[in-house]
């Protein structure tokens, strides 16, 4: 019976010791393992940072060359009819709208549907401000409705300002 307490006396401290050992190990390779992570995140992000900056410029760009103002000045030609006209505003924004459908990966959901939702509506103002207008009207009369309509709501400003809100936040 005293050689099992003399056993015990050097068993347990052994036991003790390896238990804090493996513990201790235990926690510094967890450690270890979140600062890898930490460095992979950090390495990642400085790769994706410009490209999402980047999705987030074509973006701006895409809402301020479909806005009421540039679309028309960009887009007019005096001797165009209001339906001739009403196609070329509705293809050019299409047109926008397809070459940037890629940047959505970059951006939130939310801020992608107000994206979209930008375009419809322009799209939806230009046909109702056609759609008042005589067919042998001159373009001029649709540029003019389309700015008078605009001045109420754009939809393009309240998209133009998410999108700047968000991309700061990537800062």
């Amino acid at each position: 019976m005293a050689y099992f307490f003399q056993m015990f006396n050097f068993v347990l401290p052994a036991v003790v010791v390896f238990f804090t050992a493996w513990y201790i190990l235990r926690e510094f390779f967890k450690q270890e393992e979140r600062k890898q992570q930490l460095r992979l995140l950090e390495e990642k992000q400085k790769l994706s940072l410009p490209v999402r900056l980047q999705a987030y410029e074509r973006i701006v760009l895409f809402l301020e060359r479909i806005s009421p103002g540039n679309l028309v000045m960009r887009v007019h030609k005096p001797e165009m009819k209001v339906k001739q006209f009403q196609q070329m505003l509705i293809k050019t924004i299409r047109d926008e709208y397809d070459h940037n459908l890629s940047q959505q990966l970059y951006v939130s959901h939310e801020a992608w549907e107000l994206v979209k939702s930008a375009k419809e509506e322009m799209v939806r103002q230009i046909n109702i401000s056609a759609a008042k207008q005589d067919e042998n009207a001159l373009a001029a009369e649709l540029s003019k409705s389309l700015l008078e309509m605009s001045i109420d709501k754009l939809a393009t400003r309240k998209a133009l300002n998410y999108i700047k809100t968000e991309a700061r936040k990537i800062f």
